[in-house]
């Protein structure tokens, strides 16, 4: 992770703790390099979690430190997630690392997880949302005083103004929810969208420190329902087929390694596709 506030508490007695890289962008390369390095001789590969509200300088730093290391075993997970609800997904394959997984697997599981995961947030306004569709009259009832919106960015983006009909599409499977109050007065998540998605437990968290910027405003409280038994994680990951990737041999779940980044050869007679970082 990079940053504290993103390693949740652990769920249970397995999970392992999370690894923090700080102040990766200001600190000295030179040190934050011996760092990273450390790390890989003492685990074997590393999953660096972040969010895509992470300062482009951060990002920046990460793949300059990776491409020094010339390592293929630093993976650079950066899904489209909220701020809380990436921090759930780090925790859960936090989880699983505890579990008889190889590291490009624990590492491509993150692209499956994300898939069970419902995150999105109550709002205050969406003059400055741009991570979820907003139409001009909504825009403009932001405006109004006392306005609220209830919005979901994952899986499908929704958007609502706060009503006695107000609601979500929630997930279809039981979870249990997690939520980040930041400066807004409102206990509809907990006593009425939790609820309605027949939630089977509930907890609170500090708001992550870049909420604000991903949600486009401070008067937020985010949530993210998740899977939160290992038992249930770990039977999802198995049950994927699993491949080889053809560059660095590692195993792999999807099409496309975490580690390299390579993709798989194409079929003969279409072009050749090249191996890329990203």
């Amino acid at each position: 992770m990079t940053g504290a506030d993103m390693a949740l508490p652990a769920q249970d007695e397995r999970t392992l703790p999370a690894v923090v890289l700080r102040d990766v962008d200001t600190r000295p390369l030179e040190q934050v390099l011996t760092e990273l390095q450390l790390i890989i001789e003492h685990h074997g590969h590393v999953i660096v979690v972040c969010s895509r509200a992470t300062p482009v300088t951060v990002q920046r730093r990460l793949h300059t430190l990776r491409s020094l290391l010339e390592s293929d075993r630093i993976a650079l997970f950066r899904p489209d997630l909220p701020p809380l609800g990436l921090a759930v997904l780090a925790r859960q394959l936090r989880q699983l690392a505890s579990c008889d997984l190889s590291p490009g697997v624990l590492a491509s599981a993150g692209r499956l997880l994300i898939h069970y995961l419902h995150s999105g947030a109550l709002l205050g306004s969406v003059a400055r949302l741009d991570r979820v569709p907003v139409d001009l009259r909504q825009h403009a009832k932001s405006w109004m005083p006392g306005s609220q919106f209830a919005v979901l960015a994952h899986p499908q983006p929704q958007l609502v103004r706060l009503g006695p009909e107000a609601s979500l599409a929630g997930p279809e499977f039981g979870t249990w929810m997690l939520v980040a109050k930041g400066h807004l007065q409102s206990d509809w998540v907990t006593t009425t969208l939790a609820p309605s998605w027949k939630v089977q437990g509930l907890r609170e968290t500090p708001l992550p420190a870049e909420s604000p910027d991903w949600w486009g405003t401070g008067k937020v409280i985010e949530f993210c329902t998740y899977l939160p038994d290992l038992s249930v994680l770990y039977q999802l990951v198995t049950s994927v087929r699993r491949g080889v990737c053809h560059w660095c041999g590692i195993d792999v779940i999807g099409d496309r390694c975490v580690f390299c980044s390579a993709v798989p050869p194409a079929p003969e007679g279409t072009p050749a596709l090249t191996r890329g970082r990203t």
